[in-house]
């Protein structure tokens, strides 16, 4: 999904109950996650629910680029994953490094309703990115 179009949902949907189940729909459409990336080197830490990330490198003329997918074993957590995804889509390793998720989740009002602990989890998602990103920039020097 578009990051541009997710963010026009958001500011459509006015109540935090409508958003809740928008977030789990974008969690539900993520293509579905093969059982053999369900590794620990995928597995995402610091999330009290199951989370993986796998993380593909293409090399372009423009840099590395990273094509992430996802899963999780909680629904609201596989829509924040859905939201992530989004919002990095079509990036480079080098411009991930630059990227701040912060301004998106305040403008859609996102860290207000999550719990600590989903807020957390959001948190070690984001790192294991940039973290991904910045050893993808590194073997490239």
């Amino acid at each position: 999904m578009n990051i541009d179009a997710l963010i026009d949902d958001f500011e459509f949907l006015d109540d935090w109950d409508d958003r809740y189940r928008y977030v789990i729909e974008l969690g539900k459409a993520l293509p579905a996650f093969p059982e053999d990336r369900r590794t620990d080197a995928n597995k995402v830490q610091g999330c009290v629910s199951q989370v993986w990330l796998d993380c593909n490198r293409s090399a372009g003329a423009d840099g590395v680029r990273l094509d992430y997918h996802g899963d999780s074993d909680a629904m609201i957590v596989k829509g924040l994953i859905a939201i992530l995804l989004a919002f990095y889509a079509g990036k480079t390793a080098a411009e991930i490094q630059t990227m701040d998720p912060e301004p998106l989740f305040d403008r859609i009002g996102l860290r207000d309703h999550l719990t600590a602990q989903r807020s957390n989890g959001l948190s070690s998602m984001v790192n294991r990115i940039k973290r991904d990103a910045a050893e993808a920039v590194q073997e490239t020097v």
